[in-house]
């Protein structure tokens, strides 16, 4: 894969695909780790001498402008951490961003509205979906991919657009894709996996993957519901997604591999997803009618930090409980503490769970690696091919000639 420092910049149009899907309240932005995470690469093109077009998604608008959604509050605050003029283009390829572009010089930046607003970036039709690239990559003479959230995702501006200019992975994208890396490959063992958070249908199918590769995987949060299930307890009035029969064959596995798949032994339950609601810790078997799993309980905060003193690789995505009430935060501030004294190397599967630490007063620096990228960093660990990872490292379509 080519990295930005193989690719000439100097003088040229680049349009950067960043993530700066950050997490919003109203028109606030609540955590800004995604935006610092893109710092160094757009810093890098800057100094370098490129007019650089940032570009992202923001949410899930509709395929059509929507207010919510849109990135004017994250072109404030890129500005502010890059301690320059972010010039925001109010629309994606319309006439406001082409005048923006058009009015580049080395070392300006423009941000152009949320990609999402143009149908053509997510569409399932290659014609369609190809069109709207055309647009885009229209806008520039050299394309870097260093949204690392998004390669999953066989959308345009992720997958279509590299084909059709000369292309690189920013300093992001070769930071993720080396901390994974380390986790499917020349493992420093023993190796655990935290597996918590919701999105049980999506994060069922690592933990099957996990049982060939871990030592030991430690399951709390939502994703905990169906084990707890397929082993006879109630789960009261907790939210049970998905397959009993698959998390009862995933404990057959683990039991029959020899890897340690460790469940909560206790658990906090309220009546309700609230601060002020009364909370008590139960033994996870005895859960009662009317009761929500909202928490790893104390004894398994603690039998957790134990295993995790001992390992020397440590993967962990999602929260151990509803981490954003602080009654329920306790299990993921265990977890946290537990990563940040380890010495091993520690790995934050992004998303919810970059946000979490973060909330609880965890810096990044106290962990080896904080992804940005929950979904991208699971699938990668499922040994999937990622859209935007393959087109990278496709070769480059245009003559030789245009790229130096």
């Amino acid at each position: 894969m080519r990295t930005i420092d193989d690719l000439d910049v100097a003088g040229r149009r680049v349009l950067v695909r960043l993530d700066l899907n950050v997490p919003m309240d109203g028109s606030s932005i609540s955590d800004d780790g995604k935006i610092r995470a893109c710092l160094p690469t757009l810093r890098a093109l800057i100094d370098r001498g490129a007019a650089v077009i940032a570009c992202s998604h923001l949410g899930r608008p509709a395929g059509a402008p929507d207010p919510r959604f849109t990135l004017a509050p994250v072109a404030g605050r890129l500005a502010r951490l890059l301690d320059r003029r972010v010039v925001f283009a109010a629309d994606v390829v319309g006439p406001c961003a082409r005048a923006a572009v058009a009015a580049l010089r080395r070392g300006d930046v423009v941000l152009l509205e949320n990609l999402r607003f143009e149908p053509g970036e997510t569409s399932k039709d290659d014609e369609v979906r190809g069109g709207f690239a055309d647009q885009l990559a229209s806008l520039a003479d050299a394309y870097v991919g260093d949204g690392f959230g998004s390669v999953h995702r066989k959308h345009a501006s992720v997958y279509d657009v590299p084909a059709r200019l000369p292309h690189a992975a920013g300093y992001l994208i070769q930071a993720e894709t080396a901390a994974l890396r380390r986790l499917t490959s020349s493992i420093d063992r023993p190796y655990a996996v935290v597996m918590g958070g919701a999105k049980v249908a999506d994060k069922l199918p690592v933990v099957d993957s996990m049982l060939g590769i871990a030592d030991e995987i430690l399951v709390g949060g939502a994703i905990a519901l169906p084990f707890l299930a397929a082993q006879g307890y109630s789960v009261g009035a907790s939210l049970l997604e998905g397959d009993q029969e698959a998390a009862r064959g995933y404990l057959a596995k683990a039991a029959a591999r020899g890897v340690d798949l460790v469940l909560p032994t206790d658990v906090t339950v309220a009546a309700k997803r609230s601060d002020d609601a009364p909370c008590t810790v139960v033994r996870a078997a005895a859960v009662q009618t009317g009761q929500m799993v909202l928490d790893i309980g104390p004894q398994t905060a603690k039998l957790f930090a134990s295993k995790l003193a001992r390992a020397s690789t440590i993967f962990w995505n999602g929260p151990m409980g509803v981490s954003e009430i602080p009654s329920f935060a306790t299990g993921t501030r265990a977890v946290a503490a537990a990563l940040a004294g380890s010495d091993g190397f520690t790995v934050i599967g992004g998303g919810d769970t970059a946000a979490a630490i973060r909330r609880l007063g965890f810096a990044d620096d106290q962990f080896g690696h904080v992804s940005t990228g929950g979904g991208a960093s699971l699938e990668y660990l499922e040994g999937k091919t990622l859209p935007g990872l393959a087109a990278l490292e496709a070769e480059c379509t245009v003559p030789a000639a245009a790229t130096s």
